[in-house]
């Protein structure tokens, strides 16, 4: 489960490229932060912590604005295409006690039978979990199978209280022979 990351922000009074550049020089990332109504509000944040935490996907911070502490959820980031350097992030406030709906990594777990490769056919699922549970990742777990198992949404391991987004027959990844496997099979003697 995430734990959310600290991470101090100042309000931010110049708008603009000409001013995003100036915070960006001094090491500061300017953000948005966005939710339930309320008026967007306009911070900079330390920009060597932002891209420690941005290395986790749905990362949960507990941001301190004057004193202030609140939990926001990063909903976008945008990077300069040649440096890398982390431009602009839109936070999304949270509310206790609020589900949210995010894109969860899905990590192989075990393997399958010698001159076999697991196919995965969804990289990432979607959960609607509550947001201050989100899962770093999803567990699809194998335990030599051979060809042509097929492991299914309804097969993952998903946190208590998560609700997966997709269909319960939804193929999340097969097991195929390989090359090897194959002609291992046909150098095998008739019996």
């Amino acid at each position: 489960m995430n734990t959310a990351s600290p991470l101090v922000g100042e309000i931010r009074e110049s708008f603009g490229k000409g001013a995003a550049r100036k915070y960006r020089a001094v090491g500061k990332t300017p953000a948005v932060i966005y939710g339930h109504g309320s008026t967007p509000r306009h911070i900079t944040v330390p920009a060597k912590e932002v891209a420690r935490i941005l290395r986790h996907k749905n990362a949960v911070i507990a941001l301190t604005i004057n004193g202030k502490e609140e939990a926001v959820l990063v909903k976008s980031a945008t990077k300069d295409a040649v440096t890398q350097i982390i431009e602009h992030i839109d936070l999304v406030e949270l509310v206790l006690g609020e589900r949210v709906h995010v894109e969860v990594p899905v990590h192989v777990i075990g393997e399958s039978l010698s001159g076999t490769t697991i196919d995965l056919e969804h990289k990432t699922v979607k959960l609607e979990v509550a947001a201050t549970s989100i899962p770093e990742y999803i567990e699809a777990r194998f335990d030599k199978q051979g060809a042509g198992f097929h492991l299914l949404a309804k097969d993952l391991v998903i946190p208590e209280g998560a609700t997966l987004e997709f269909a319960p027959d939804e193929l999340i990844a097969s097991v195929i022979a390989t090359a090897a496997g194959t002609s291992e099979e046909q150098a095998k003697p008739a019996e």
